[in-house]
């Protein structure tokens, strides 16, 4: 009897016996699954090739429910055998340690930032470190700037895994940290272990694992058998929000620092320098005066200092002069978003931070629109007068829209002070008045 492979040239050996088996005596895969005690679910993957490493004890069950005997049993096995990790892949891995994608540019005023977490990740104290911050504050752009520093000087593997954007096809090894990650976020019973085939190839020569652009949730217990089986392992993740697993740090990524209003504008202010140097890619001649540092300051601070936002408002300069683009976004919060959505990037960034608002809680939500209709700057005292509750609830509460990135915190007085980001006032008043 021939193996039909219509709809699976890559399908393992193992995925095609299988099916080859149970189609000979007439099972389905659901009865497959009543005999053998292996979900559903995992038998149609190794079938199609989703899944390719399977677990020694699904292996057997599903020979149990076979009925094979000694050879095929012994054939199956085999071919189980050769879906795990070649010795090529990790010689190879070994040998010339990968690294972090090239960076196309170069980070502005994130020195600070870069050193602490490159601290934390290196100094053994912390394994899984999460950046979190509003869209557009240049999350990924850390994460990659801290593992190409890593693997320059201690030549520290980098397996990069863009989650938000998942990858087909690359090499064995790239397909074999997708199938760790991918059993991480899975909330099923998969009938795989990639997460043992991973440890296998790496825990030799731990890697720095970047998951960038998390959005599910993870499974606490297989964090904690990779980390388990895998010593010297690091983990750096790039999300909307905290992972609330253990073990976690999170690190939260505040836009850069905008000129205070009426301090004079310091041109090399790492706001300032970004938007001249975007500014510059639409307009080669653009060499500001001091009256128009001036207005590039105010533009930064209308901005809140968010590397996206100041990347997509700067080549409106294309079309539009300084004092032109100041006012209009100075004038019109609606306008400052119809602005982003036009620019390059622009859009993603105005539908990224309108998905966070959306997503918000209802109560974070309420909390945020009632402190955009009091005013931009608020204390702790001010939460609870609004909302009647504790102290420590109102904390509580102010410290979930912190690290959403959607609100400021402040010290410069000797007092804790917040402030509501300006894209987020606009974009939240802008929801209540389609709302009326």
């Amino acid at each position: 009897m021939s193996i039909d492979v219509r709809s699976g040239e890559d399908v393992p050996r193992f995925g095609l016996l299988v099916r080859q088996h149970r189609m000979r005596i007439g099972l389905t895969q659901r009865e497959l699954a009543d005999f053998s005690t292996v979900s559903v679910r995992a038998i149609r993957d190794l079938e199609q090739g989703r899944a390719r490493r399977p677990r020694q004890d699904t292996v057997r069950l599903i020979a149990d429910g076979l009925r094979l005997g000694l050879r095929a049993r012994a054939d199956l096995e085999s071919a189980a055998n050769e879906g795990r990790t070649s010795w090529a892949v990790k010689a190879g891995y070994e040998a010339d340690p990968p690294a972090p994608p090239f960076a196309v540019d170069v980070q502005l005023g994130r020195e600070a930032e870069t050193g602490v977490v490159l601290d934390e990740l290196t100094g053994g104290g912390e394994r899984l470190l999460t950046i979190v911050g509003i869209d557009g504050v240049g999350r990924t752009r850390l994460a990659l700037e801290v593992a190409t520093r890593l693997h320059t000087a201690e030549r520290t593997p980098v397996l990069w895994c863009p989650v938000a954007a998942p990858q087909t096809g690359g090499d064995r090894l790239a397909a074999l940290v997708r199938g760790c990650v991918g059993q991480l976020l899975d909330a099923g019973d998969g009938g795989t272990d990639d997460i043992a085939a991973f440890v296998e190839t790496v825990a030799d020569r731990p890697p720095l694992l970047v998951l960038d652009g998390l959005t599910g949730t993870v499974r606490p217990d297989r964090l904690a058998e990779l980390l388990r089986d895998c010593p010297g392992l690091r983990i750096l993740v790039t999300a909307a929000q905290p992972l609330r697993v253990p073990g976690e740090r999170t690190f939260l990524l505040t836009p850069l620092a905008v000129p205070e209003p009426g301090e004079p504008v310091d041109p090399q202010a790492a706001a300032v320098r970004l938007f001249v140097e975007r500014a510059r890619r639409v307009r080669p001649d653009f060499r500001p005066t001091a009256a128009d540092t001036e207005l590039v300051g105010a533009i930064c601070r209308r901005l809140d200092g968010v590397p996206e936002a100041l990347h997509a408002v700067a080549s409106w300069l294309v079309v539009y002069d300084l004092p032109t683009l100041h006012r209009c976004l100075h004038d019109d919060p609606a306008g400052l978003l119809h602005h982003l959505a036009g620019a390059e990037g622009g859009g993603g960034l105005r539908e990224a931070l309108e998905r966070r608002l959306a997503g918000l809680p209802a109560d974070e939500r309420d909390l945020l629109d009632a402190l955009c209709a009091r005013g931009e700057e608020f204390g702790l005292a001010e939460v609870m007068a609004l909302t009647g509750r504790s102290l420590p609830d109102s904390g509580r509460a102010v410290r979930d829209l912190v690290l959403h990135g959607l609100v400021r915190s402040s010290y410069a007085t000797g007092q804790s002070r917040f402030r509501i980001l300006h894209l987020v006032r606009a974009a939240r008043l802008c929801a209540c008045t389609t709302r009326v």
